[in-house]
């Protein structure tokens, strides 16, 4: 049950990131990021993942491309619209 309850964490946290995610454009590159105001091992592990990319010394996290396509996903899951 806990291993259930922290996956549903990581999917939440991780539509958080996208619908809180704003995008930004280096070298004709746009990807988006996020503040990282939550749990650091949640954070992690969905690095681990390679949902997100994250530096140590930056207040935002980059979304990857899995992570942006894994959020749509979920927010089909939890049917949550995405304006």
């Amino acid at each position: 049950m806990v291993n259930d309850l922290n996956e549903k964490i990581k999917e939440l946290t991780l539509i958080l990131l996208y619908l809180t995610s704003w995008e930004e454009k280096i070298l004709d590159i746009k990807y988006h990021r996020s503040w990282k105001g939550y749990d650091f091992d949640i954070l992690d592990e969905l690095a681990d993942d390679d949902l997100i990319s994250k530096e140590h010394r930056s207040k935002s996290v980059a979304i990857t491309d899995a992570g942006i396509n894994k959020a749509k996903e979920l927010l089909k899951k939890y049917k949550i619209e995405d304006n």
